[in-house]
């Protein structure tokens, strides 16, 4: 029985280990593709936390607390400071609570790129989804 068990977790530790990052990297983009449209935050923040949550059942709290050393429970302050203070923005030049603009921008290496209003906002999403998932999964984890 043992020997069975070894070899699962093994397995899962091995793909865990290149599964993790793809969906980070899948995430980032995902966060980027949709900051036109609602929801790239949040889909985003849900993938970031998948990957996160698939590395601490993998490996233990242990690695968590090691390579993704976060306080959660801040990080949902700051997201729902961010994504507030992106909505009230617009308010200051005169326009609707969460109200989004956007302008062109040329960086060197990229070209011509495009950045919104809304990517604060969903930054502050990305951030409450993380931190607020983690902080389920790893209370839920400690609990048993």
């Amino acid at each position: 029985m043992k020997m069975s068990k070894a070899i699962n977790n093994l397995i899962l530790q091995t793909v865990a280990q290149r599964v993790v990052y793809l969906v980070l990297i899948f995430s980032v983009f995902l966060f980027f593709a949709g900051h036109k449209m609602p929801g790239g935050g949040f889909i985003a923040g849900l993938l970031s936390a998948a990957a996160v949550a698939l590395a601490y059942v993998a490996f233990g709290p242990k690695y968590i607390s090691k390579h993704f050393n976060y306080d959660f429970k801040l990080m949902i302050g700051l997201g729902l400071f961010i994504a507030t203070a992106g909505g009230i923005g617009s308010m200051f030049w005169g326009y609707p609570f969460l109200t989004q603009a956007f302008e062109y921008y040329t960086i060197p290496v990229f070209g011509e790129i495009e950045l919104a209003s809304a990517l604060i906002f969903d930054l502050g999403v990305y951030l409450t989804v993380i931190g607020s998932t983690m902080t389920i999964i790893i209370t839920l984890g400690e609990s048993s």
